[in-house]
C-alpha cells in the first residue's frame, strides 16, 4: 500500500479541467491496487475505456531518490531522481503539486547527471541549475531507493493516448528492503485530460482500485520516516511518556469575527486535544474506543488544513499534513480492520456452529493482519517523528500569529469574508454528483462520499458561527455520509474477500470455500442494497429546504 488513506479525494467533474499534455508536465492518474487478480483480467482486455490497447512490455527502474540533509529540495518543492537509462544517468525533479484525488498534475524537469552526487561538477542544464538553487552548497544524500518491474501497455484512440503501467514497487534504504507495494498508473501522453478522465470511470468501476493521492516519492518517504523513527526509538528506546496535555472544550467557541487564520489555529487546537486524549488507551491497544476517538480526530484536524491551509505558510502546511496523514495511515489500518472482524462476527453469529467454524480461516488471516498493523501504529505512537509531531503540534496551536500569511487591511481575512463562498463552492461541489445518482457506479459513489464529507467538515468547523440552523443540515450530512460509508466499507470487505478465496482456495477445506463463499456474496448483496437505497438521504441533502436553511446559516455572518 501507498499510505492512501479512505477519506483521499477521487476524481470528480472539476478534477478534469481541460488540460493539453505539456512536455514539461506529467499529467497522470495513480492508484493503489487492492484487488489485483480482478484488475490484471480487466487490464488484459483487448480495449479499455473505449480506447484501443497495445501490447504489454517489461520496464525496469531503478531510482535514487536525493536530497541533503535538511531536505532543501524538498522544502522548494520539489522530489530530486537520479534514473540510470540505457547507460546515461538522468537527473529527474518534480513538483510535489498536491492531487486531486488520483489525478497528478506535476512539473517535470529533466537534465543529465554525472558520476557521483556532486551537481557542480555534472553537465549544465535547467534541472541541474534548479537543484544548484534549491540546495544552496549543501551535500547532497541518497535518501532512499525505489525499485519498480513496470508491466507498461499503451492505450489511445481519436482524442489522444496514455500509458497504463502496473508496477511492483519496493523501497531500499541502505540496501535493506523496507517495503513492497503494487501501484497503477495511467500517464497522459497526447490528447487533453477527457482521456484520463474516460479510463478513470473505467478502471475505478472494477473496484480493484483505490484512487491514490500520493506519489511514489511520498508513499516512500513516509515509509522511510517510519522507519527512521523506529530505529532512533530503538536505540537508545525512548522512555515511555505520558501524552502531552490541552485543556478540553466543548466546542472551539470560532466567531463571524474571528481571524481566519486564528480561527483555523483554534480549531485544530480544539481537535489535537481531543486526539491526545485519546492517545493512551489507543497506544495500549485497551480501548478501541480511543482508536476510533483518535482516528476522527486525526481526520478532522486534516480536514482544518484542508479549509484553513491557505491562510498558513505552505511549508508549514505541507509539513503538518504529511504528518497527520502518516499517523492517519495508522490508524486506518487497524480500525478498517477492527470493523472488518466486527462484520464478520455479526455475519458468522447468524450461522450454525459449523458453518460458523469454517469461516475461521478467513477471520485469522484478518486477525493476523490487525495484529501486524496493531503493531506498526504503537511503533509509530512511541517514536520520535511523532514525539516532534506532537511538540511541534502544541508550539504552533499555542502561539497566535505562528505562520500566519500577512494580509493587507483590505484582504478579505475574517470568518464572515471567507467561509460563505467556501461552504457554498463544498455544496456545489457535492450537489454536481446529483445528475448522474442513478446510474452512477461505485467509484463515483465514493467520490460523492468524499465531497459530502468534505461539506460536513467545512461546515461542522465553524457551526458555532453559524448559528442553530446549521444542526439540521449536519444531521442531514451525516445520514448521507454514513449510508455511503457503509456501502464503501460492504464493497471493500467484498474485495478482500474475493481476494482471500482466489489466493487460498486450494488450501481451504469445501466448507470453508463454501462458508467464505456465502460472506461474499452477502456483503454483495449489502453493497446492490445499499446502492439501490442512497436516493431518499441524498435527496434531503439537495432539496430547496437543504439550500434554504444553508442559506439562513451563511447569512448570520
Amino acid at each position: 500500500m501507498t499510505g492512501s488513506t479512505g477519506d483521499g479525494a477521487g476524481t470528480g467533474p472539476a478534477d478534469f479541467d481541460a488540460v493539453h499534455r505539456d512536455p514539461g508536465m506529467e499529467v497522470e492518474l495513480k492508484y493503489d491496487v487492492i484487488d489485483r487478480p480482478r484488475l490484471e483480467a480487466f487490464l488484459a482486455t483487448p480495449g479499455i475505456g473505449g480506447l484501443a490497447g497495445g501490447e504489454w512490455r517489461d520496464v525496469p527502474v531503478d531510482d535514487r531518490y536525493v536530497d541533503t540533509t535538511g531536505r532543501a529540495v524538498e522544502g522548494q518543492g520539489y522530489a530530486a531522481r537520479i534514473r540510470e537509462r540505457h547507460g546515461v544517468r538522468l537527473l529527474g525533479l518534480k513538483s510535489l503539486t498536491p492531487a486531486q484525488g488520483p489525478l497528478h498534475r506535476r512539473e517535470e524537469i529533466e537534465g543529465p547527471a554525472g558520476e557521483g552526487l556532486d551537481p557542480v561538477a555534472w553537465p549544465a542544464s535547467a534541472a541541474r541549475d534548479r537543484l544548484l538553487g534549491a540546495i544552496d552548497g549543501e551535500p547532497l544524500r541518497e535518501l532512499f531507493r525505489i525499485r519498480q518491474r513496470r508491466r507498461v501497455r499503451s492505450v489511445g484512440g481519436p482524442d489522444g493516448s496514455a500509458e497504463i503501467s502496473l508496477d511492483d514497487v519496493e523501497v531500499l534504504r541502505d540496501g535493506a528492503r523496507l517495503a513492497a507495494f503494487a501501484v497503477l498508473e495511467v500517464e497522459l501522453q497526447a490528447g487533453d485530460v477527457a482521456v484520463l478522465e474516460r479510463l478513470a470511470g473505467a478502471i475505478e468501476g472494477t473496484g480493484a482500485v483505490r484512487p491514490s493521492s500520493l506519489s511514489k516519492f511520498e508513499a516512500a518517504r513516509e515509509l522511510v520516516d517510519d522507519a527512521g523513527a523506529d530505529a532512533t526509538s530503538a536505540a537508545p528506546p525512548l522512555p515511555a511518556s505520558p501524552a502531552p496535555v490541552l485543556g478540553t472544550a466543548r466546542a472551539p467557541g470560532v466567531t463571524a469575527d474571528d481571524l481566519f487564520a486564528e480561527a483555523g489555529r483554534r480549531i485544530l487546537r480544539f481537535q489535537l486535544a481531543r486526539l491526545l486524549a485519546a492517545e493512551q488507551g489507543t497506544r495500549t491497544g485497551t480501548s478501541a474506543s480511543d482508536l476510533h476517538k483518535m482516528r476522527v480526530a486525526t481526520r478532522r484536524m486534516r480536514a482544518a488544513w484542508r479549509t484553513f491551509g491557505d491562510a498558513y505558510r505552505p511549508s508549514r502546511v505541507r509539513g503538518c499534513v504529511r504528518a497527520l496523514r502518516t499517523l492517519g495511515r495508522h490508524l486506518g489500518m487497524v480500525r478498517d480492520l477492527d470493523v472488518l472482524l466486527a462484520n464478520l462476527a455479526d455475519h458468522g453469529a447468524a450461522l450454525d456452529p459449523a458453518e460458523r467454524d469454517a469461516l475461521a480461516p478467513l477471520e485469522r488471516a484478518w486477525r493476523a493482519e490487525r495484529e501486524t498493523a496493531r503493531a506498526a501504529l504503537t511503533r509509530y505512537l512511541e517514536s520520535a517523528a511523532y514525539r516532534r509531531f506532537t511538540e511541534d503540534q502544541l508550539a504552533f496551536v499555542e502561539t497566535p500569529g505562528q505562520d500566519a500569511r500577512p494580509a493587507g487591511p483590505t484582504d478579505p481575512r475574517r470568518i464572515r469574508e471567507m467561509v460563505p463562498s467556501r461552504l457554498w463552492a463544498a455544496y456545489g461541489a457535492a450537489r454536481a454528483y446529483d445528475g448522474v445518482l442513478r446510474w452512477a457506479d461505485l467509484a463515483t459513489l465514493h467520490r460523492l462520499r468524499i465531497a459530502v464529507k468534505r461539506l460536513r467538515d467545512a461546515t461542522d468547523s465553524v457551526r458555532e458561527a453559524l448559528g442553530p440552523d446549521v444542526e439540521p443540515l449536519l444531521e442531514r450530512l451525516v445520514a448521507v455520509q454514513d449510508h455511503l460509508g457503509a456501502l464503501h466499507d460492504a464493497d471493500v470487505a467484498a474485495a478482500l474477500t474475493r481476494t482471500f478465496l482466489v489466493e487460498h482456495a486450494a488450501t481451504l477445506s469445501t466448507e470453508s470455500v463454501n462458508a467464505v463463499g456465502g460472506y461474499l456474496a452477502e456483503r454483495e448483496r449489502e453493497v446492490a442494497r445499499l446502492r439501490r437505497t442512497v436516493g431518499p438521504a441524498w435527496r434531503r441533502v439537495t432539496g430547496v429546504e437543504f439550500r434554504r436553511a444553508l442559506g439562513r446559516a451563511v447569512a448570520r455572518l
